[in-house]
């Protein structure tokens, strides 16, 4: 079966910085993305896409068949829900509370809303629909990818060196990991160390806690669940409720908590990141669609940071900053809430555009270190951000 991920538009717009550089469904949520979650449920032999938005199409483009299947990208799925998406027939529309879930049939059917019946699911359904619903719903997304990639397997060992606190059956090792002298709680939720992950000695690691290939925990790092760490991140310091989508530094001291930080971003030694208002009231969050901040419901809000953005050494950030695209943060002070994409300066020096050459320059290096390369398809795409970003300024 031909799959394709299909954006919503209007929660696209909401996710964004995070959707300005992927499609919905490749965001990270638990230990997976949220494509790889329904690839290993729907099987193996299917080939995935994705209808998204314009400037990324080239990057991510649409493969069409006779008969798709269309899931929506910012759908959370579960075993239950990925059987009620395959029992679809052409036609056929499976929904949740006014939310399209799936569709078998022709995109040109999918397109003009041509379902010959729809199906109500009867499972519970988990979605994202604003930056924070990430963190939100973390803990409980990484116990389900957990015990889906780790049924029926074994884990590597578990050095003596260690300290475990809680069951040491709800720690599991991929291999290649490396775990020396480290603290591991599991009281809270389980703890998954995935290939070739380094967790130094000294680290304080409570569940949920999630390291996806070649992260590394540094030495007297202090991480609380639910905390998951993509590919390639690497963090010390305090970290708390925290996901980090891949290719990201948080590697020195300093308070990051109830964030989403994008991939290729580099927090500096110090930068201290708040997640809770000095008088404890509801914290408001900017906005992409409303083009303001709104109301959350939350106490408790971090940063959101874009993919390529970075801080200075000891930043401050305010609580529930969104940080845009290849932003640059330095000086002292407090950054305002919500800086637009290729923006750099200070609270002090006030704020300027980045030019894309620039920003080029910096993303070749950064990317070079990990063996990846800008290519000509990512200039597009960061050229188009740049030029969206102009109405947010």
């Amino acid at each position: 079966m031909n799959i394709i991920f299909f954006d919503d538009n209007e929660v696209r717009r909401h996710l964004l910085p995070l959707t300005y550089t992927r499609p919905t469904a490749l965001l990270r949520v638990g230990i997976t993305t949220i494509e790889e979650k329904w690839k290993s449920m729907l099987g193996t032999d299917h080939t995935c896409s994705y209808l998204t938005a314009a400037h990324l199409k080239v990057k991510f483009p649409a493969r069409v068949d006779k008969t798709n299947l269309m899931i929506a990208g910012h759908v959370i799925p579960t075993p239950s829900l990925a059987a009620e998406a395959l029992a679809l027939d052409p036609g056929q529309a499976l929904m949740h509370n006014g939310t399209l879930i799936a569709f078998n049939g022709t995109a040109q059917d999918f397109d003009d809303k041509r379902y010959t019946s729809c199906i109500e699911s009867q499972c519970e359904v988990m979605k994202l629909v604003m930056p924070y619903d990430i963190f939100m719903i973390n803990a409980k997304v990484i116990e389900q990818d957990f015990s889906r990639l780790t049924a029926g397997r074994e884990s590597q060992p578990l050095p003596a060196t260690c300290t475990v606190i809680g069951d040491a059956s709800r720690i599991f090792l991929e291999e290649g990991a490396t775990v020396d002298g480290a603290f591991l709680n599991t009281r809270g939720g389980c703890i998954y160390v995935g290939r070739d992950v380094e967790v130094m000695e000294g680290a304080c690691v409570r569940g949920p806690f999630a390291a996806c290939h070649d992260a590394k925990v540094r030495m007297g790092a202090k991480v609380y669940g639910a905390t998951t760490l993509g590919p390639h991140c690497k963090v010390g310091g305090e970290i708390e409720s925290t996901v980090m989508i891949g290719y990201s530094n948080k590697a020195h001291d300093g308070f990051l908590g109830d964030a989403v930080i994008g991939e290729w971003c580099n927090l500096g030694g110090g930068t201290t990141a708040s997640n809770l208002k000095n008088d404890y009231s509801e914290i408001k969050l900017w906005d992409y669609v409303e083009r303001r901040f709104v109301r959350t419901g939350l106490q408790f809000c971090g940063l959101i940071m874009g993919d390529h953005s970075k801080t200075g050494v000891n930043c401050m950030i305010n609580t529930a900053t969104v940080l845009g695209v290849g932003v640059n943060i330095h000086g002292s002070g407090f950054p305002r809430p919500f800086v637009a994409s290729f923006q750099e300066g200070s609270s002090n020096a006030g704020f300027k555009d980045v030019p894309l050459k620039t920003f080029y320059s910096i993303a070749e290096r950064v990317m070079a270190r990990r063996g990846l390369e800008l290519t000509q398809v990512d200039r597009d795409i960061f050229e188009s951000i740049y030029n969206i970003s102009d109405r947010y300024k």
